[in-house]
């Protein structure tokens, strides 16, 4: 192919061109990421084993100490940084030195990069905080190295995701003061990124053809949509369907309606995916627009690029027990480059396919594992999480080309789809997309990533994980799309999933819940001295604490107190017990009723985290209406953490009569 030379320009005409991923990685080309991920995660060749695999101390992770400054990132050249995120981004300096110069070509505050107030850094579809994370999109291109360096206040939790190409090509040195046409095509990928989603970002093409077709799909028939010959591409795949005419039962409807696609006579489809799903989105009908993919009004898009040889088949399959209508658009064209220069696409649906043999690594969850030469270009994650709470501690994971130590090792689900502290706000954007969230991330949660410029190459095989921190048998699960390029003979070994497998597992768990018991986290807050109060869900440490919650106070000292209502609707004499929880930055506290000391101070230090059990605080008779129960912090275990934290399950009253 002889030596490549890109400016800056062709740079960012990556950050649009979805045809380009489908082009087959040569040798050398790569990309990785350095983040801010715990470094006790470790693996040791001698013993073939993954050392404190699940560790989460994540915020500030760092190669190394130089003097007073840290270093978050190191690369040879040529190659060029394609995103930035941060969850917390300070007013320290972060410095960008590129090809050994003495001089940064970027000094900025951290915070500088996300908040569109240096040019170049000014685009708010490539620079933008969405759902409390903060992206940028801009390149950063470099010809023989970058060193990033960061000084303190600098803040918590970064990465920097970059590719890597071969030896002889030639890019451009970043520079804050681009030219003219560079910031030109900038603002061109900004407006398009920003105001023209849901278009092709290709334009018309030269020879396209687009044939449409409405079909109906009897119960557990396949029907053709389109069967195309000739080295083509299909550019554009779009779908509507009747929502009027499915109803309430959509969720299961677009479960049981299946796409596959097959090119040049394969034996097993490479794309398999539930019709809803396919799209980015699930469950149900989502409206969203990202570059790839979206949701409109009427209609699900894909501008996927689609190249093949001989033929292309595209059949709809209705694993449900009704017929159903389905209008289908197909957009096709000639190929731009040789085909065998060119990968097909891959897309499949899976739950819990291929995890790790490895005991060590039972924590990852596999999303992708395939063979041979291509590119991988993201995903879309359905998480089903019936009992609420945070979800996604877990670190992307992927392993390139058979790494023992997988090149990008993430700090967070929800950093890796570039959002940030497990908020719940819906968001969308050309990359990223949180496109459902019932708003507590409770039930159907619904997420993607593209990696178009920072996709990832492979030249032999591909693994890609997350963390999933909770197991199936506590009732959170996960089913993902994921999308790749393979070349011709490349292992993809998924296979379809059964109609079982694919609707009817999100179901409600069983809450147990103490009879007659007054929630903690429902108690009024009358009076508090410090810290801060809140509802915890406690599901992820079992199910013996009542409503699957508690009271939690945190940021307190000795000496503080909390005083809450308790209500009583009847005179009487009563039998007052509690459930607490016990753990290792759990202090000790003494109890007050209406002022008056009641039991022995109560220490709630344990190795783990664990409800008390049933504890009792005596009789008492008490007067119809409001009275106070008042927690003060008097110490902690010598053993404990001295977070002196406290939590109040619940408590109850007996009446004698």
């Amino acid at each position: 192919m002889g030596k490549v030379k890109l400016t800056y320009i062709d740079l960012v005409k990556k950050l649009t061109d979805l045809e380009g991923l489908a082009v087959l990685p040569v040798p050398e080309e790569n990309c990785a990421q350095w983040s801010s991920y715990d470094r006790a995660s470790q693996y040791d060749p001698e013993t073939d084993k993954y050392i404190a695999w699940d560790a989460n101390a994540d915020g500030d992770g760092i190669i190394r100490k130089e003097g007073d400054v840290s270093v978050l990132a190191e690369m040879e050249g040529p190659g060029c940084i394609w995103r930035i995120w941060s969850a917390k981004a300070g007013s320290g300096h972060v410095k960008i030195y590129l090809d050994g110069a003495d001089e940064p070509a970027v000094d900025l505050p951290f915070s500088d990069y996300f908040n569109c107030t240096t040019p170049p850094f000014i685009y708010r579809s490539l620079v933008h905080c969405t759902a409390k994370g903060l992206n940028c999109y801009v390149p950063i291109p470099y010809q023989k190295s970058c060193k990033i360096v960061a000084e303190g206040g600098w803040g918590l939790y970064y990465h920097f995701t970059y590719a890597s190409y071969p030896k002889d090509t030639v890019v451009p040195i970043f520079k804050l003061d681009l030219s003219p046409d560079e910031m030109a095509a900038l603002e061109a990928a900004d407006e398009f990124l920003g105001n023209k989603l849901g278009n092709d970002p290709a334009g018309k093409r030269k020879g396209e053809d687009t044939e449409s077709k409405s079909v109906s799909i009897p119960a557990g028939k396949t029907v053709t949509i389109a069967d195309l010959s000739g080295e083509r591409a299909i550019t554009a795949l779009k779908v509507k369907v009747n929502r009027a005419s499915i109803g309430e039962d959509e969720i299961d409807i677009l479960r049981e309606l299946v796409l596959r696609i097959r090119w040049d006579n394969e034996e097993n489809p490479s794309v398999w995916v539930p019709l809803g799903d396919f799209f980015g989105t699930t469950p149900g009908i989502n409206q969203y627009k990202s570059l790839p993919l979206g949701v409109t009004d009427d209609e699900f898009y894909s501008y996927w690029y689609m190249p093949f040889a001989r033929r292309a088949l595209i059949e709809v399959a209705n694993d449900g027990k009704s017929e159903r209508s389905v209008e289908f658009s197909i957009t096709h064209a000639p190929l731009s480059f040789p085909v065998e220069r060119l990968g097909r696409l891959h897309a499949k649906w899976h739950r819990d396919a291929f995890l790790p043999v490895e005991p060590e690594r039972k924590i990852d969850w596999t999303m992708l594992k395939s063979q041979g030469s291509g590119r991988y270009c993201g995903v879309m994650l359905h998480v089903w999480n019936p009992k609420g709470g945070w979800w996604g501690e877990g670190d992307e994971k992927f392993f390139v080309d058979g790494e023992k130590f997988p090149s990008t090792f993430g700090t967070g689900s929800e950093d890796y789809f570039g959002y940030a502290w497990c908020c719940p706000s819906l968001f969308q954007n050309a990359y990223h997309n949180q496109t459902f969230n019932s708003g507590d991330n409770r039930g159907h949660i619904s997420l993607n990533r593209w990696q178009v410029a920072d996709n990832v190459p492979f030249q032999t095989s591909f693994e890609g994980a997350i963390e999933k921190y909770f197991p199936n048998d506590i009732a959170t699960f996960y089913a993902c799309t994921v999308y790749w390029y393979l070349a011709s003979g490349g292992v993809d070994p998924y296979r379809p999933v059964p109609i079982e497998e694919r609707i009817g597992y999100c179901v409600q768990s069983q809450v147990f819940e103490v009879p007659g018991a007054l929630e903690g986290e429902n108690l009024r807050i009358l009076e508090k001295t410090k810290g801060s109060l809140q509802k915890q869900d406690m599901w992820q440490f079992g199910q013996n604490w009542s409503n699957d919650a508690q009271l939690w106070w945190t940021g307190a000292e000795p000496g503080d107190k909390i005083v809450l209502a308790v209500p009583v609707e009847d005179s009487g004499c009563y039998d007052l017990t509690m459930q607490l929880t016990k753990a290792n930055d759990y202090g000790i506290v003494q109890f007050f009723l209406d002022d008056d000391k009641i039991g022995e101070p109560i220490d709630l230090y344990n190795t783990s985290v664990i409800p008390s059990g049933v504890l009792s605080f005596g009789k008492h008779e008490l007067n119809k209406g409001e009275h106070r129960l008042s927690v003060e912090i008097i110490g902690a275990n010598s053993n404990a953490i001295k977070e002196y934290m406290f939590g109040l399950d619940y408590l109850k009253m007996e009446s004698d009569t």
